[in-house]
């Protein structure tokens, strides 16, 4: 009977020591290897990455998203979103980030007043602003899709204007190829007049905006409203004048982000805000004559560009 006894307590003490192993086993610290399988479960979760519906903007999505599978992250990507539905997608969640400008975010979105502030400025209301919305913004990039004018460079060269107040003494030499709603938009004629004065151009024609470059090529028009980043302006046939009483404010490309998805992948801030370092304006239009003049698919010159940078 007390060898029974014995046995029973001999077994209860080999259990005991099989639960404490057991427990011990949970709560003691991971090493560097279950350290990075954390990471890598971590990384499971798949980041959505949105576009607007033109070239730049799919472009540098995909840069992002090129750069974030190199590093091991699941990445999906959903372009060619509306300009109109985009905001409305990464604030339910539809997408977990896209890219997006400064000044479209204090304006556009946030209803801001920008008018006469620097880029520093305008990037930090838009982000004080967009933090109410459970969003946030990483460090801006130093391109500028700005609201320019662009003009032939065989023109400029012969009556030596660089800048818009150039443009604004040699007026009456210059044909102007417009866009209807930029010859009535505060941020457009209207507004130039009131800083540079009247521009007297010698005519003043309205045409389609997709056929701007067209009827300059075709030596019909020598100047027509711009963004200062597109494709046509690293061809050397144009290039945007200087806005030198800074008319228009900044629009810097920066990404984008929902608060919920950098706080479960952190380690995609310093990622995007190493590459945004370098688009600068002439890269991005290096990039988008790749697309909008050369006719390469964006997800080629994406990877090409992540290839070569990162």
């Amino acid at each position: 009977m007390e060898n029974i006894m014995s046995k029973k307590k001999i077994y209860s003490l080999i259990g005991l020591i099989i639960i404490i192993i057991a427990i011990i086993a949970v709560i003691w610290p991971h090493d560097n290897k279950n350290s990075v399988n954390s990471s890598s479960s971590l990384r499971r979760t798949t980041i959505i990455l949105g576009s607007k519906n033109f070239s730049e903007s799919k472009i540098v999505m995909q840069i992002w998203a090129d750069a974030l599978k190199k590093k091991g992250y699941n990445v999906k990507t959903k372009p060619n979103i509306s300009s109109s539905v985009v905001y409305q997608a990464i604030k339910s969640g539809q997408i977990d980030l896209y890219p997006e400008y400064t000044g479209t975010i204090a304006m556009t979105y946030l209803n801001l007043h920008i008018v006469g502030k620097n880029a520093n400025e305008i990037a930090k209301i838009a982000r004080k602003g967009i933090a109410k919305k459970n969003l946030t913004t990483l460090n801006y990039a130093p391109s500028n899709d700005a609201q320019g004018i662009a003009i032939r460079t065989s023109v400029a060269k012969k009556y030596g204007i660089k800048t818009i107040s150039d443009l604004q003494k040699n007026a009456n030499k210059i044909r102007f190829v417009s866009q209807g709603e930029f010859d009535k938009r505060e941020d457009g004629i209207p507004g130039l007049q009131k800083v540079y004065g009247k521009f007297n151009f010698k005519s003043h024609k309205v045409y389609d905006p997709s056929l701007k470059y067209e009827i300059l090529a075709k030596g019909e028009g020598d100047i027509t409203p711009a963004s200062t980043t597109e494709g046509q302006l690293a061809t050397g046939k144009y290039f945007a004048l200087t806005d030198d009483k800074h008319f228009w404010p900044d629009y810097n490309l920066v990404p984008l982000v929902r608060n919920n998805t950098l706080k479960s992948n952190p380690g995609i801030k310093n990622m995007l805000n190493k590459i945004d370092q370098k688009l600068t304006t002439t890269e991005l239009q290096k990039l988008n004559k790749k697309v909008d003049v050369d006719g390469q698919n964006y997800q080629k010159v994406a990877q090409n560009w992540v290839n070569a940078n990162y």
